[in-house]
């Protein structure tokens, strides 16, 4: 990271985003770990591929507050800063809607999502995909490997180059997890 990036990364008022991601505290989550930590890991994600949007990194730690905490008050967000809107705008739109399923929600992200809402579901499915080598549901990590293979690989190789070679690795790497521990289990 150069200076003149380290000086705009300084600048942003971060924490309010933080105490907002504590609502998420106590929260598990069905890929491994807890909810709190993956929008710290997501953010830090980001920050590692040298994306320092304000708007971005503020959304990457409460991307999944609405989504998760049924009794959060979307105004709390809407009122932390002068950013809150588009980081608002920006949740939802990486937000799957209730009507949605899972297949749609990633299209629609691929098809109309802005360029950060992009950035943001790749980041979100690297540390997703870190958490898997902590799950032991078979059927769930064979089922999120493959989802990862059919809409997140293309979404990141249209945004970037250094985040899809990482999430190859970590399909690749989820497989032979998934292999191992299936011939584990028929010895």
């Amino acid at each position: 990271m150069n200076t003149e990036q380290m000086d705009q990364l300084s600048g942003i008022r971060l924490a309010p985003y933080i105490q907002l991601a504590t609502y998420l505290l106590g929260y598990s989550r069905e890929g491994g770990g807890n909810m709190f930590r993956h929008q710290l890991d997501t953010m830090a994600i980001l920050v590692d591929y040298k994306y320092i949007d304000s708007v971005l990194l503020k959304a990457s730690l409460v991307h999944d507050v609405l989504e998760d905490v049924t009794d959060f008050n979307h105004n709390v967000l809407l009122s932390v800063d002068f950013e809150s809107h588009d980081v608002y705008k920006l949740v939802m739109e990486v937000t799957r809607r209730h009507e949605e399923s899972k297949p749609d929600f990633l299209t629609r992200i691929r098809s109309s999502g802005s360029f950060q809402a992009k950035i943001l579901k790749v980041a979100d499915r690297i540390s997703n995909m870190i958490s898997l080598g902590f799950v032991n549901n078979l059927d769930f990590v064979e089922r999120y490997i493959n989802e990862t293979e059919i809409y997140l690989l293309p979404l990141a190789g249209e945004v970037n180059s250094n985040m899809h070679r990482e999430l190859t690795d970590l399909v690749s790497s989820r497989r032979k997890y998934l292999q191992d521990f299936r011939h584990i289990g028929e010895n």
